[in-house]
């Protein structure tokens, strides 16, 4: 948005809470980035200590984390969200501009079939074999040097090519080009809304200092942006306010074999589910691993048995299930301002699991393998809902243009206006609502 807003000529600046990197500068291991990319030194946890959550605090923000997956929503995801707000916009056929404009900037690429690594070979011929439907991933990337030996788990910590084409080297670096004033390490206290204008009130570099303007623009995200209203006391008048949270839970499988698999290697992600019996059911399965420390952290058991699956690293390859949740979840504050997220499995999410579950143990024995471990540790990566888009201020907290509720100078349009999980990845759908939002806001 502050790309967009700057080369159609509005003053824009860029606040961010956590440290600027660069390819050069990203840590270069696992325990460095998480430490020093991720809010809550790597991990939050929900209330009750079952789910994890992830959520990157570095200029660039999870873009520069993720695995850059471009999905368009399909017609089942926008058919629940325009009934669930009574939007008539939220259709395939009006958010087909946008996504084709953000395409048209940024660099697209499958990973080729002859770069496909041993767990991603697994899990296609797991579905051949078995008769289901996948297909490679669509990825924001450019030249990854897959020719040469890259290893693309790296970009779990910031992408050292510059290939992956996160918010770091498109449109941030654009919205630079544009004038942009980027403000790092300047965290958001409170937001205070007048009639013509928002000011701003944080720390950058631990002074206290205050950023004044007409209006502002939440873009921290699910907890982000649903914390700082309610650190400000928008609750008052937006009663939905933290409400409808979800994250499309996640849980990974492991299987070990004789000979090394090694999925830290190559493509880390290459392919994806995308049969409709999966789509209908509520999931959707990944080909998808991480580094040692975070295999450590899903991994069951203690002593020597763990000791001995950790040894065998090298030998595991991975399938992840990620579950379509219902939007229950809450996010409030406790006392000391911290962040409290309610997040429960309803027993229909706990049903999508298991069925998942169930299917990645057939896809692994379908292909042989030794043993099958399974990580009783789900995790949430894509954080949605909170600020939900919406017509009534009584159930929703933005606008159909992207407002707040009563506090027209107060924008959102990023993941958490979601009214709902779409079962599908987030971050395409992100960037062409916040599109949209820009050019609406430029009319205005």
């Amino acid at each position: 948005m502050a790309y967009e807003l700057a080369r159609g000529g509005a003053t824009c600046v860029l606040l961010e809470a956590g440290r600027s990197f660069n390819a050069s500068t990203f840590p270069g291991n696992e325990l460095g980035y998480s430490a020093q990319m991720f809010w809550g030194g790597g991990l939050e946890v929900s209330k009750d200590g079952r789910l994890g959550f992830l959520r990157a605090r570095c200029l660039g923000g999870t873009s520069i984390v993720n695995q850059a997956l471009l999905n368009r929503f399909d017609d089942d995801a926008w058919d629940d969200w325009r009934q669930r707000t009574q939007i008539p916009f939220l259709t395939s056929q009006n958010m087909r501009a946008y996504y084709e404009a953000v395409e048209n900037e940024l660099k697209v690429a499958h990973i080729p079939p002859q770069y496909h690594n041993k767990n991603a070979i697994i899990f296609t011929k797991a579905f051949n074999h078995l008769g289901f439907r996948w297909e490679p991933v669509r990825r924001a990337q450019g030249d990854c040097k897959l020719d040469e030996g890259s290893d693309c788990i790296v970009c779990l910590g910031g992408c050292p090519r510059n290939s992956k084409q996160s918010a770091l080297v498109t449109t941030i670096k654009w919205a630079i080009e544009h004038g942009v004033d980027v403000r790092s390490e300047f965290e958001v206290a409170q937001i205070a809304h007048y009639q013509d204008h928002v000011t701003v009130h944080g720390y950058q570099h631990g002074q206290k200092t205050e950023v004044t303007g007409r209006r502002a623009i939440l873009a921290a995200g699910s907890f982000g942006n649903t914390a700082l209203l309610l650190r400000s006391g928008f609750h008052k008048k937006l009663p939905a306010l933290g409400q409808k949270f979800s994250c499309h839970p996640q849980l990974m499988t492991f299987a070990l074999f004789d000979e090394p698999i090694n999925a830290h290697k190559g493509a880390l992600q290459a392919v994806e589910s995308a049969d409709t019996r999966f789509r209908q059911k509520g999931i959707k399965l990944e080909n998808v691993y991480v580094g040692p420390i975070g295999v450590a952290m899903l991994l069951p058991g203690y002593g020597k048995s763990y000791q001995s699956l950790m040894q065998r690293y090298r030998f595991m390859a991975s399938m992840e299930v990620a579950v379509r949740d219902e939007p229950v979840g809450s996010i409030t504050l406790d006392r000391k301002s911290k962040l409290i997220i309610h997040k429960p499995m309803t027993s229909c999410d706990k049903e999508k699991l298991n069925y998942g579950r169930a299917q990645i143990v057939e896809f692994f024995h379908a292909v042989d393998a030794k043993d099958i471990v399974e990580s009783g540790q789900p995790f949430g990566l894509h954080l949605m809902g909170g600020c939900t888009l919406g017509t009534d201020p009584k159930t929703s907290v933005v606008s159909p243009e992207f407002k707040i509720h009563g506090y027209p100078n107060l924008i959102a349009a990023d993941s958490s206006v979601f009214p709902a999980a779409p079962g599908i990845n987030p971050s395409f759908t992100i960037m062409a609502l916040s599109l949209k939002a820009a050019r609406e806001l430029l009319r205005a």
